[in-house]
């Protein structure tokens, strides 16, 4: 018999470098959320992928960037504590990027993993291929990697091909989560995230990061129908204006954009209700942020 693999990997990257993106790609559903905002992994997010020869928990992890406030210093906590609880750490840069201050931190904080490092160089659509091993290159000056790939986690280039490098180097192990499962999230959890994309989407540059949503309520009214209660929160009035939109317009377009992606998540007919409300200052208050769901009930 095949022996099967198995292990925990975490995704490590610069903010929008593609790192959701490229989960949701292995996974065939969208677990993370993606938006061309940079900053909107929130939490540790394991998807799960499942094969007949390995299963791999992927835990895409929140950009790296100087946090701002008291959910930035949470998020970067994570990002970091990630490093030593897994079975190989894959580094995903951008390839129409020139290496920056936060490449090369990462970079120093992965010099002192021991397990199996990967770069990845990620977006090789938007480069010529000729640029390709010069950014190799450049990064291979700072430390070696156990092994370097480019793809397009978007168009879905050289990514099967990494997915087998990776298994080669996972240890022998059994399968942790049953077939089928995706994502070690609660459906709410998920379901608060598509509704936060959709925002990101929609919405203008002055309200990004002042987003949050929780799911209030989710009920199965029926065999085919769930209802949905959420309540979106935001940090000033004026972004309360802009989330709802004209007449609530914007506030239905997200609550239509959002229900597509959840009945696509959850196989049954969804009513959405979306509420906004203004939170001052949420994203340092501490309460609040674990009550939302990112902040887990430890040290």
């Amino acid at each position: 018999m095949t022996e099967h693999k198995s292990g925990f990997v975490s995704i490590i990257g610069r903010p929008n470098v593609g790192k959701s993106t490229f989960m949701n790609r292995v996974l065939g559903h969208k677990i993370a959320i993606m938006s061309d905002k940079a900053q909107t992994t929130r939490n540790k997010i394991q998807g799960v992928m499942t094969e007949d020869d390995a299963q791999i928990i992927f835990v895409d992890t929140p950009g790296i960037h100087k946090p701002k406030h008291k959910l930035g210093d949470y998020m970067m906590k994570v990002a970091k504590n990630t490093l030593s609880e897994v079975d190989a750490v894959i580094f995903m840069v951008n390839a129409d990027e020139k290496i920056g201050r936060g490449d090369e931190y990462i970079m120093e904080m992965l010099k002192n993993v021991k397990t199996p490092v990967f770069l990845v160089i990620n977006k090789i659509d938007l480069v010529h291929p000729d640029e390709i091993m010069p950014i190799i290159e450049s990064y291979q000056k700072y430390m070696d990697f156990s092994e370097t790939v480019p793809m397009s986690a978007l168009e879905g280039l050289n990514v099967e091909h990494f997915i087998e490098v990776l298994k080669s180097y996972l240890p022998e192990g059994p399968q942790y989560y049953p077939d089928g499962q995706i994502s070690d999230h609660p459906e709410q959890f998920v379901v608060g995230e598509l509704i936060r994309e959709k925002i990101l989407h929609l919405t203008s540059e002055e309200i990004p990061h002042s987003i949050g949503v929780n799911v209030d309520r989710m009920v199965k009214q029926s065999e085919d129908k769930v209802r949905i209660e959420a309540t979106i929160f935001v940090e000033r009035d004026s972004q309360k204006g802009i989330v709802i939109g004209k007449g609530g317009k914007k506030l239905k377009e997200i609550g239509k954009r959002a229900r597509l992606d959840i009945e696509n998540l959850l196989g049954s007919k969804v009513y959405l209700d979306l509420w906004v409300k203004v939170q001052k200052d949420w994203r340092n208050k501490i309460n609040f942020i674990r009550q939302m769901g990112y902040i887990e009930d430890q040290d």
